[in-house]
């Protein structure tokens, strides 16, 4: 068994029986199969069409603290600020 968070509450044995009497008395419901459980792993996160590259860049302290003063998204708006400045400079 994996180790417990501190302050997790597990059910004794009774209220693991009640718990599962309730399941089998539910017919919206069900417990899963450990087959189940391994399909349920395998499909995960579907994949993207086009993934972009990892990379470690720096930048300016005042550029990082524009993009992340505009919130959530700010590496994304920096992708995008890129791309529109390929669109007019070619890089020699």
């Amino acid at each position: 068994m994996p180790k417990l968070k501190p302050g997790t509450i597990v059910p004794t044995r009774d209220e693991d029986e009640a718990i599962s009497r309730g399941i089998a008395a539910d017919p919206d419901t069900y417990e899963l199969s450990a087959a189940d459980l391994k399909q349920m792993k395998k499909i995960g996160r579907p994949k993207a069409e086009v993934t972009k590259e990892r990379i470690t860049i720096r930048l300016s302290p005042d550029v990082v603290e524009a993009f992340k003063a505009s919130g959530a998204g700010w590496q994304t708006r920096i992708d995008t600020a890129l791309k529109d400045w390929l669109k007019t400079h070619r890089l020699t």
